[in-house]
């Protein structure tokens, strides 16, 4: 997405849950000064590099980051990732066009809603357990 566009509510909801966490919203801080590799990530911001990997794969999988994988001039590989360019506008109207076309749960890999409140799920209890590292 490179203008602001209404996202579709499964794209929303992908942001929105890659953004609400403080770490990945440090990283997108750190990215947005400019593209970084992995390990020099993981040092900037006090992290480990397994944990700084979760992550990452989160931001990217919600369109936030970008990864690619070059040699260093000794031949070693390395991972740098760098901000996509993005903006979305949080509006009562864009969320309610958003929201008409929220996919099924089971559609977006999420179990069906049983006994809990409806928008508490499995991608909720594992920020939850994120923040708790």
């Amino acid at each position: 997405m490179n203008a602001i566009e209404t996202p579709t509510g499964d794209e929303l909801l992908r942001v929105l849950a890659a953004l609400g966490n403080p770490h990945r919203m440090r990283i997108v801080a750190a990215l947005a000064g400019g593209r970084n590799y992995v390990s020099r990530l993981a040092r900037e911001i006090g992290m480990s590099r397994p944990l700084l990997h979760m992550h990452l794969q989160r931001l990217e999988a919600a369109g936030l980051v970008v990864g690619s994988l070059e040699l260093s001039d000794s031949g070693k590989a390395m991972k740098f990732f760098e901000v996509s360019p993005f903006a979305y506008a949080l509006t009562p109207q864009v969320v309610a066009e958003a929201a008409r076309t929220l996919s099924e749960p089971e559609a977006r890999g999420g179990a069906p809603v049983q006994g809990r409140e409806q928008g508490q799920g499995r991608e909720q209890d594992q920020d939850e357990k994120e923040r708790a590292t």
